[in-house]
């Protein structure tokens, strides 16, 4: 009798029977005496000195305490010597699933990249029980989604999330919340259960291209403009976000300007074009230049190849205004 078990949270009216101590030398003729010290001796656990049986006079909680070591003597009734040296018991809490799953180590926020394969992980989350594991399934756990499923998925047995679809797309949605539940006895009826929300932010990937909102533009400058004169700015919008959104901008060509006239260079602070002046203009000559702007992706993704081109193009006419100029004095030809 080194080892007794007894049932926590136990609710009865009657103190509840532990086990009973007994010694060889015992005739049943009340001789004997039996005491009890140690853990909970005279308080929790109270022993019929005649009989020997213990008892637990308080409900127990094993997620409190889950044994308590004792010591049993059998004296002489008469003499209070002991009989025997006296022997040491343990007293074992048996547990009861009287304990829910607990998610401690939230708030949890997960990200995942937009348009990932299905089955791709998130993160994991994972609950606690405070029952015992090594008794039953009062702490076997299985993590189910009560909210989300449409998108995500959790393994009942690991808590890892990964996506149930292959077109998460962060310019539709760029957070989901989720919810995660945690149910004991295995998930079988009747198991406790218990639940955490999980932010899973979905993170931008170069699907979209540059996007002129117009096809044309139109500016205007003075013939006398110097070089280096902005014309104009333009910008090519893009539906992601970051780096993602960084553009190159180039001038395709020019019809019957007879040369490089302007050039382009980039914002890198608002990502717009901006046309410049880099030869002389003449109203005379030409009053009016059409060149096509071009907007690029600086980092184009590979794997969104087959998307279409991430480019733009626009038309941009510029319009030279005349400025009154001197008459010029030519001198007359030799006949």
């Amino acid at each position: 009798w080194n080892q007794f078990f007894v049932v926590e949270e136990y609710t009865g009216t009657e103190p509840l029977y532990v086990g009973k101590i007994h010694s060889d030398s015992d005739e049943g003729d009340g001789a004997i005496k039996y005491t009890i010290s140690g853990e909970g001796a005279g308080t929790i656990f109270l022993i019929d000195e005649l009989t020997g049986d213990i008892h637990a006079m308080e409900r127990l909680d094993r997620e409190q305490k889950t044994f308590y070591t004792l010591r049993a003597q059998a004296r002489d009734r008469a003499t209070n010597r002991l009989l025997e040296p006296e022997s040491e018991f343990i007293i074992k809490v048996q547990d009861i699933n009287d304990s829910e799953p607990r998610f401690l180590h939230g708030p949890y926020i997960g990200s995942v990249a937009e348009l990932s394969p299905t089955g791709t992980s998130v993160m994991q989350v994972m609950a606690s029980d405070a029952d015992d594991p090594t008794y039953g399934s009062s702490a076997r756990l299985v993590y189910s989604m009560l909210d989300g499923e449409h998108h995500f998925t959790v393994d009942p047995k690991t808590g890892v999330i990964r996506t149930a679809v292959p077109d998460l797309d962060r310019e539709s949605q760029e957070r989901y919340e989720v919810v995660i539940q945690a149910t004991d006895m295995a998930g079988q009826l009747g198991g406790l259960s218990g639940s955490t929300t999980v932010t899973i932010v979905v993170t931008d990937v170069n699907d979209n291209p540059p996007r002129f909102p117009q096809k044309m533009y139109q500016f205007s400058i003075q013939e006398s403009a110097p070089i280096g004169t902005a014309v104009g700015r333009v910008k090519a919008e893009d539906s992601d976000v970051g780096e993602n959104t960084d553009m190159t901008y180039h001038l395709k060509e020019e019809s019957g300007s007879g040369g490089d006239v302007f050039k382009v260079t980039t914002d890198s602070d608002t990502q717009e074009a901006i046309i410049i002046v880099q030869k002389r203009l003449d109203f005379e000559s030409q009053p009016v230049h059409t060149v096509i702007l071009e907007a690029l992706n600086k980092f184009v993704d590979p794997r969104f190849a087959d998307l279409g081109t991430f480019r733009d193009q626009a038309i941009v006419r510029v319009a030279v205004t005349d400025v009154d100029e001197p008459p010029e004095f030519r001198p007359p030809s030799r006949p």
